[in-house]
């Protein structure tokens, strides 16, 4: 009998390294900024983030200024939003890098990171995109990117948190109130 307790906690052992080790935080990704450059997520160690896939054509592109805003009040409070341009929804952000960051600029005054133009579904997700929506990466659970606008929440730890969907509005109590909730 103790023979078999002790392969049991073997196994046990063994199978929990390996979950351990396809678990991951956003800390262990680098992704390319919509000006080319390096952004290194485990420079934002400690911070509360909001990640949102972003799109200049859409009927929920207004949202950048409730972003904007929500970045503006909170953004002294350990907390950054970072946005990802993406075409996957009806082709709704076609331009490049840079006609996007000067739409952002020009029309909504965006001033939180912009990264450059990725996947967030399909075939040619990105790596980040994958973290967020697989359970066996980010550890809490599996979603899928429905549309432009959905908004992924990471806590001080670099863990996913929680998401919403585009048609909730980036002030919502819902956000704000994560915000404003102290570590625990």
């Amino acid at each position: 009998m103790k023979t078999l307790t002790w392969i049991f906690l073997i196994c046990l052992i063994s199978c929990q390294a390996q979950n351990n080790k396809a678990m991951k935080t956003i800390y262990d990704y680098k992704v390319e900024d919509i000006n080319g450059e390096t952004f290194d997520f485990a420079d934002l160690k400690g911070k509360k983030i909001l990640i949102v896939n972003t799109a200049s054509k859409c009927g929920f592109t207004p949202q950048f200024d409730g972003l904007e805003n929500l970045y503006q009040k909170y953004k002294d409070r350990n907390f950054l939003i970072v946005g990802f341009p993406s075409n996957d929804f009806g082709q709704q952000d076609p331009g490049t890098n840079e006609e996007i960051a000067e739409f952002c600029r020009l029309n909504y005054g965006v001033t939180f990171p912009m990264m450059g133009k990725i996947s967030v579904k399909g075939d040619s997700i990105a790596p980040i995109y994958e973290f967020l929506t697989q359970k066996e990466l980010n550890g809490k659970k599996n979603s899928s990117v429905k549309w432009n606008f959905q908004k992924y929440l990471i806590n001080e730890d670099g863990t996913l948190e929680d998401y919403f969907y585009s048609i909730t509005d980036p002030e919502s109590k819902k956000i704000t109130k994560w915000i404003e909730k102290n570590k625990s």
